[in-house]
């Protein structure tokens, strides 16, 4: 008697998880990736040291502070 072929499923393919971004282009001075991010929801560009401060909660990321920061620009427009 022969052996039974084992019915072996191929591995499953692992869905490549992309980090958001932590460095942002500055809306003043539009240099690219140069805006970072702080733990205290604070945001500077290295550039022209324009900076914008947020509250954030432990659900805030980055681009969230980002966001806020665009959406405060336009109102002051």
């Amino acid at each position: 008697m022969g052996k039974k072929k084992s019915k072996r499923k191929p591995p499953a393919k692992v869905k490549s998880i992309e980090p958001l971004e932590t460095q942002f282009n500055c809306p003043f001075c539009n240099h690219e990736k140069s805006c970072e991010t702080r733990n205290t929801g604070r945001i500077t560009c290295r550039v022209c040291m324009e900076c914008f401060q947020t509250q954030i909660n432990y659900l805030s990321e980055p681009i969230d502070v980002y966001n806020d920061w665009i959406d405060a620009c336009e109102t002051a427009n």
